[in-house]
């Protein structure tokens, strides 16, 4: 139970490749992130990771129109169909080819999902239990190339596909006796969507050298007919017995194939469907090469949004064409884009920076904005509150996350070059990070600026970096003059040049309770500094192999080092001795890479750990390096806990153990051969039979890594950069049932039983031994409040700790803050003693405390600033008033004064007697 992690959410990646979805209420967009989905939750502001991976990345997501049912494919056409309301894969299903596009019917009862020059026609899933959830109903052959995009009609009788022979063509989703299929031409370029107007057979075709043409049909949708063996196959089953309907059913699975290419039979009387090409117009190209890349098209307010290669997007209202407005987002391509259920927000996804922008048009203003590293994330680093993540990457900048939304709120981009390190102060509130730019900056997160620079007399790149517990030393290895710098945080000055390495410095580390820097080198030693005492190496500790990471324990009377060979050694730093060892090479699985010659088991032999963190309580240490794997091992025993794989994904290199032999030829591995990865928006041969884009581009396989691995300060999750992006692994206490020394007279009544006798204390015992959250909330919120010093009091040792830990999770969410800060309070000041000395487990439960409570005050501070300033305000109104009122009063008489106070003062008017009201209106 105690290292029962699951994956959380992933930060650091908002977008990567395929097609964004809005929810069915607009609220939410889906965005697929490598092999995983993401759901942005816009009206709170948050985001949620899908708890499924698939096996590659995903190319193409189709949602359901109840919004409750998902379809999402890997580049190998690999599906799985999700429920988004349960969060759970339902069902695993194959195309056998790469999927272009999917997407449902209106009314949600079929889907079409093109893949090379076919668009096949599935009934789609359904609520009951089937043991196939898709059933393939037709095949429809017409494009001469591969398929781009769909469009249904409202009424879900005909669908629209788009090809790259620059074809449109219309299927009737029926068999219908004047429209069996309709090619479209008219364009000169690939066509990149294909859009129905609403309630109605017009069609708009856009291309992807900006060429938009409107098509009309001579027919309306009510005259669509269906064919007579149709109509009476339809009245047969009607009649048919429950026998007949179940080998319907299985005749299904044998599906009617519609092929373009032949004639279709016709009906003397009935007159087929013919389109005419209305208008053509063109979209206006800033560059030579500025193709059109995506469009979306809305069918209740006639908008069409298209996004083109440099970054821009035009709105235009049709079929008048007229131009809304077009704006630039970004300097890359725009890869998919979206309008969501009112027409309102307009989703953009830009796959070369990473960037998910939902834009509202109307009011020209971003509802939502988020962008990931562009390169691999390096280094990260948790607040001591846990409430922020701030990580840095291959691009230079400095991204600070927020762990309950799971969203970037500030990026810091003045560093020039790749962040090698970063991590927080002490105090919550300053950011530092190291670059190989020659520069250390500090961030302050009140205002949100750089406001110190720390540089060394000559330019070097700095590889580590490390902060001491009070926040007033920082300090630097460089990886080319092999030194260590010092400066003072709050002048700014460089204290100390620290030399003795005669390798470059890989890691750092200040002990957590004296002023006392370790410093791991590739020259296979260890030295600790002492900063008080002339700054002198202390001591040097040997190493068998280079140093990697060196990393201490949390009372700072241990000290971990990973080295090259794979081994993590243990170290006692007051005299010098190695306690222990762990070789972690066996654990380090990796696999072959698809150009290698060796074999991923000689290969893993040169792999080792480059992250390491110890655990809260210090009993533990997480690792992680050049592999997929992440590693919990126990110190004391220094043995393997646990082995957490953070990706699945086949995408990236390395990870498959054995040799593919279908990807083998002749001449070698196909992974040798380099074909090029142009994007279409590139250098443009006008040769016959040569592929657009790019020539000069290169196609490589990431590797996935772990480059910085970090516990939170309350122990209930951790987090990992990797070439994915930032994971989070976390505990889910609320699915997992775990008592406490559990008799069988132990039950729920018994603990109702002892609350109507209020026997306080024996109940809170008896809710803790069963370990139900709500019933725990239960029993201690029955409490008295004027009895809850005394209940403390009585409290048994054993349950201290676990009464303080149920609070610190209470204060999060509860709103009886008053009542829980008592409970709260009369335990640390009963029980601090004993409570001081298990300092080292009890530091989790104190930071999950703390942690909370900084969350109440900031949200509280907020408040009473906010009420304070309208306090200000009506006072200074009610003041202005006065000085008008007297004014007037002045200028008017006295009869008037007293006239205009009686009116005013209702309440004082209606509690008059009857007498008196006679006598003021005789005075006057």
């Amino acid at each position: 139970m105690k290292f029962a992690y699951r994956f959380s959410n992933l930060y650091g990646a908002v977008y990567r490749q395929g097609n964004l979805s809005f929810s069915k209420d607009g609220n939410n967009v889906i965005s697929p992130i490598g092999n995983r989905v993401s759901v942005f939750d816009l009206k709170n502001n948050s985001s949620e990771t899908l708890p499924f991976s698939t096996v590659k990345n995903i190319t193409c997501v189709g949602l359901s129109p109840d919004g409750g049912l998902a379809i999402v494919v890997d580049e190998d056409g690999a599906a799985q169909i999700i429920s988004l309301i349960t969060r759970a894969v339902l069902q695993h299903f194959h195309f056998h080819k790469p999927v272009s596009s999917i997407r449902f019917s209106p009314d949600g009862r079929k889907l079409v999902v093109t893949k090379e020059n076919v668009a096949l026609l599935y009934h789609a899933p359904g609520k009951h239990r089937e043991y196939n959830a898709l059933v393939l109903d037709k095949t429809y052959y017409g494009p001469y190339d591969e398929t781009t995009c769909i469009d249904w009609t409202t009424d879900s009788k005909c669908f629209a596909v788009g090809s790259k022979d620059m074809s449109t063509w219309v299927f009737g989703a029926e068999r219908w006796a004047n429209l069996i299929y309709y090619s479209l031409g008219g364009h000169k370029d690939l066509v990149v969507g294909c859009f129905f107007e609403k309630e109605s057979l017009d069609l708009y075709t856009v291309s992807q050298d900006g060429a938009l043409c409107v098509w009309e049909s001579d027919t309306e949708p009510s005259g669509l007919v269906l064919t007579k063996k149709v109509a009476e196959k339809e009245e047969e089953e009607k009649e048919s017995s429950l026998e007949e309907g179940e080998e319907a059913e299985e005749g299904g699975s044998r599906a009617q194939v519609i092929r373009g290419k032949a004639d279709s039979p016709k009906d003397s009387e009935i007159k087929n469907v013919r389109y005419l090409q209305k208008s053509k117009h063109f979209f206006n190209k800033e560059g030579e090469f500025n193709n059109l890349t995506c469009a979306s098209f809305h069918k209740d307010t006639h908008i069409l949004v298209t996004g083109f290669a440099s970054g821009v997007f035009h709105l235009h209202e049709l079929p008048e064409f007229n131009l809304i407005h077009s704006l630039s987002i970004s300097d890359q391509r725009i890869s998919s884009v979206v309008m969501n259920c009112s027409g309102d927000w307009i989703g953009f996804g830009c796959s070369g920076m990473g960037q998910l922008l939902v834009w509202e048009w109307q009011s020209e203003s971003y509802v939502f904005k988020q962008q990931g590293h562009f390169n691999n994330m390096a280094s990260l680093a948790y607040s001591p509150d846990g409430q922020y993540i701030v990580t840095g990457g291959d691009d230079g900048k400095v991204k600070v996350w927020n762990t309950n939304s799971g969203l970037c709120f500030v990026t810091f981009t003045e560093h020039t070059s790749s962040i090698t390190h970063v991590t927080f102060t002490s105090s919550g509130f300053v950011i530092v990070s190291a670059s190989l730019d020659g520069t250390v900056r500090a961030y302050d997160l009140h205002r949100y600026r750089n406001f110190r620079t720390f540089t060394s007399p000559r330019p070097v790149q700095f590889s580590s970096l490390a902060v001491d517990f009070s926040g007033e030393l920082v300090s630097a290895g460089a990886q080319d003059s092999f030194e260590i710098f010092i400066w003072s945080m709050q002048t700014g000055r460089l204290l100390e040049v620290l030399a003795g390495h005669a390798g470059p410095v890989s890691s750092l580390c200040f002990s957590p309770v004296q002023s006392i820097l370790a410093s791991a080198s590739w020259d296979k030693t260890v030295r600790i500094w002492d900063m008080i005492d002339s700054w002198q190496t202390k001591e040097t500790l040997p190493l068998p192999a280079d140093g990697l990471a060196v990393s201490y324990r949390p009372d700072g009377q241990e000290l971990a080092v990973a080295t090259l060979d794979g081994e993590i050694s243990f170290w006692v730093p007051q005299d010098a001795t190695q306690t222990g060892s762990i070789a972690g090479r066996h654990d380090l699985v990796m696999g072959r890479k698809e150009s290698e010659k060796i074999t991923a088991k000689q290969s893993a032999k040169g792999k080792s750990f480059t992250a390491l963190c110890y655990s809260a309580d210090g009993a533990s240490i997480l690792a992680g390096g050049q592999s997929r794997f992440v590693c919990i091992y126990n110190v004391k025993e220094q043995i393997l806990m646990k082995k957490f794989e953070v990706s699945c994904n086949l995408s990236f290199d390395a990870m498959e153990e054995f040799l593919d032999r279908r990807k083998m030829t002749e001449f070698g591995s196909l992974a040798l051969v380099d074909e090029g990865a142009g994007d279409g928006d590139g250098v443009q041969l006008s040769l016959p039979g040569v592929r657009k884009g790019d020539m000069s581009s290169r196609h490589f396989k990431p590797e996935i890594r772990v480059s910085s691995l970090r516990f939170s300060p309350t122990g209930r999750s951790w987090a990992a950069t990797t070439t994915e992006g930032l994971l989070v692994y976390s505990l889910d206490g609320s699915m997992i049932f775990d008592p406490y020394d559990l008799d069988l007279d132990v039950t729920p009544a018994s603990v109702r039983c002892q609350l109507r006798l209020k026997e306080w204390t024996s109940a809170i015992v008896l809710a803790f031994r069963l370990n139900e959250h709500a019933l725990t909330q239960e029993v201690l919120e029955t409490v008295p409040h004027k009895e809850i010093p005394v209940v403390c009091g009585s409290l048994p040792d054993v349950y201290v700790e676990k009464l303080l830990f149920f609070l610190a999770g209470c204060l999060e969410k509860s709103a009886h803050l008053q009542f829980y800060l008592s409970w709260a309070q009369n335990l640390l000041l009963l029980h601090g003693q004993k409570l001081k000395n298990r300092s080292g487990a009890i530091l989790p439960t104190i930071q999950s405390l703390q942690k909370s409570l900084q969350r109440h005050f900031e949200s509280l501070s907020k408040l009473c600033e906010w009420n304070i300033y309208t306090i200000r305000y009506a006072v200074a109104l009610s003041k202005q008033r006065g000085l008008k009122r007297s004014a007037e009063q002045l200028e008017e008489g006295e009869e008037e004064e007293e006239e205009e106070e009686v009116v005013e003062d209702e309440d004082l008017f209606e509690g008059m007697s009857q007498a008196s009201m006679e006598n003021t209106v005789m005075v006057k």
